[in-house]
């Protein structure tokens, strides 16, 4: 991705926390595109944060978008998921899919990758739920007992820490569908 691409794509997320009144604070770092490699960075951010893992997939029909955060620690059931939607066999969402729905590139999915599913102007119709988003949003259960949670500002140069109360906040500026899951 292109320097110029990446200072876009920071700067609409952190346009968009500012205008809704989230604080944020804000942690460059090299990029890396794994929990491994985040881990050695995120060391340096203090003060009860959780950093997000985050996974982009879609159903087999390829209509259905869901985008799963979880602690980056913990490993995500993938076929539990797939029996709880019963959707079929899910996989990861391919770049262009990611870009349509998210705006993001493989290794920036994000939870501020929401704010591209607000304004759905020529969306297949095909591809929405009846709120009238693109993706449903999956979150670990125990990050409701964090203080902040850290993601991407959908570009994987830096990482974006906001209280739990935002994240909340957030979630109902965005307005798509959300549901809270044991990972």
């Amino acid at each position: 991705m292109e320097t110029e691409e990446r200072k876009q794509l920071r700067k609409k997320v952190l346009d968009f926390l500012e205008v809704h009144g989230i604080a944020y604070e804000l942690y460059e770092h090299p990029e890396f595109c794994s929990v491994a490699d985040g881990l050695e960075y995120w060391k340096e951010i203090h003060g009860g944060v959780t950093h997000c893992k985050n996974l982009f997939m879609r159903n087999h029909k390829g209509n259905r978008h869901y985008l799963i955060s979880m602690d980056c620690h913990k490993e995500f059931d993938i076929h539990g998921l797939e029996h709880r939607l019963h959707e079929g066999k899910l996989s990861f969402a391919s770049e262009e899919r990611m870009m349509r729905c998210l705006g993001v590139h493989p290794g920036s999915v994000c939870a501020f990758g929401l704010i591209n599913d607000m304004d759905l102007t020529g969306a297949d119709p095909k591809e929405l739920f009846e709120n009238g988003h693109r993706v449903k949003y999956y979150l670990d259960k125990d990050l409701l007992s964090t203080e902040k949670v850290s993601f991407h500002p959908c570009e994987n140069t830096a990482s974006v820490v906001i209280g739990k109360d935002d994240l909340l906040k957030f979630l109902t500026i965005w307005g798509g569908e959300v549901e809270w899951i044991e990972v």
